[in-house]
């Protein structure tokens, strides 16, 4: 059986847990489906696939460990600034993307330094709180998972260690998925120590993810060996586009009458595509009269 059908009986989830003693708090993710899905969606391929894949996993983890019940967004921009990603995480568990350029380009992507990486989080009053640091792709940096890192501590003033991960063969997802351990205030002295050895000592999340069988609960069985914790929450992820004829419908509406007067011109269907899904809307010229009379 190969390593993709393996890991395709493991459902993607989301789980939170604490250490009773309130020393660190885990989160984990597989998100082998949700990465396939926005992946294909906007073809793309080789480097930029995978750097697509981690930011996807790396956004709904950020979403989860700040804003559970929010939005989070993550806009990589390469370092020639010729090219960006997006990933868009939503509160009800569903993921999507966008990617600046297709194919195999994207070479600034590939390796070195200089791309950006931008973190935006809606908060309880509808401000958005964002953050900008810089991603480097040489190994001892950690690219997208170092990046996150440096994010959670210069701009939510939280010490965590971050791996994201997609594996691809070919232009085929194998698997995805993540975690962050955050060191809490109450951290004492003793599982500090026992925590840091063991995150040096943790294998890199390729190759657990590689095996084939791994669950976010194990994920965290792992990180916490030997450390008591509570379950603190889990959800479930998914692939979707929030899209609808009325989401277009409304954008529309914010146009002013002269540009939606242009469009009647030749009283012909408006084909629109949604940037995400790739999804076509045909708008008749009858819809388009309706927001004339509504303005």
């Amino acid at each position: 059986m190969s390593e993709r059908n393996v890991t395709n009986k493991q459902a993607d989830k989301v789980i939170r847990a604490m250490t009773n003693d309130g020393a660190f708090r885990v989160i984990t993710a597989l998100t082998t489906e949700t990465v396939r899905g926005a992946i294909a969606s906007q073809n793309a391929k080789g480097t930029v696939a995978g750097r697509f894949g981690e930011l996807v996993t790396g956004a709904l983890l950020i979403r989860e460990a700040m804003s559970p019940n929010l939005r989070v967004q993550g806009i990589l921009k390469g370092a020639s600034g010729k090219g960006s990603i997006v990933a868009d995480a939503h509160p009800d568990g569903t993921n999507r993307g966008l990617v600046g350029f297709s194919g195999t380009t994207g070479e600034d992507m590939a390796g070195g330094k200089g791309a950006l990486l931008k973190m935006m989080r809606t908060l309880p009053n509808g401000s958005l709180h964002q953050g900008i640091v810089e991603v480097s792709f040489e190994a001892q940096d950690g690219g997208i998972s170092g990046a996150l890192m440096s994010y959670m501590q210069h701009s939510e003033q939280i010490v965590s260690t971050i791996a994201v991960a997609t594996l691809l063969e070919g232009d085929e997802v194998v698997a995805a998925g993540g975690y962050i351990v955050e060191l809490l205030p109450e951290v004492e002295r003793g599982p500090l120590m026992i925590m840091t050895q063991r995150l040096e000592d943790f294998p890199k999340l390729d190759d657990l993810l590689r095996k084939g069988d791994l669950t976010p609960n194990a994920l965290i069985e792992d990180l916490l060996y030997g450390m008591p914790y509570t379950l603190l929450a889990e959800s479930d992820l998914r692939y979707a586009c929030h899209c609808s004829e009325l989401r277009v419908l409304s954008s529309l509406a914010t146009l002013p009458r002269s540009d939606i007067e242009d469009l009647l011109r030749d009283n012909k269907p408006l084909e629109i595509t949604c940037d995400y899904c790739r999804k076509e809307y045909g708008i008749q010229p009858s819809q388009l009269q309706a927001l004339l009379m509504a303005s």
